[in-house]
């Protein structure tokens, strides 16, 4: 008996391999948690002191009350227009 090895497959190491394709469901999911992650960052941003949401949140806790009857009458404007 002799110590031959079965000859093996050839293998090309220059290029990978092709990716499995990935489905649809994960496809939307990744863009889903991008747009989360894009959306978070921006609210995150919004927050700062000095910045828009900031000012919002702000007014908001000074004066609730006031806030809330700019909103609505806001919303009255907007439902009119419809």
């Amino acid at each position: 008996m002799t110590n031959d090895i079965p000859p093996q497959p050839y293998v090309y190491e220059g290029l990978d391999p092709t990716p499995a394709p990935k489905s649809t469901i994960d496809d939307v999911s990744d863009a889903v948690k991008g747009a989360a992650n894009r959306l978070g960052e921006a609210i995150e941003e919004g927050r700062k002191p000095g910045m828009p949401l900031s000012i919002l949140s702000n007014i908001a806790r000074e004066a609730p009350l006031g806030s809330l009857l700019v909103a609505f009458l806001l919303g009255v404007a907007v439902a009119r227009r419809r």
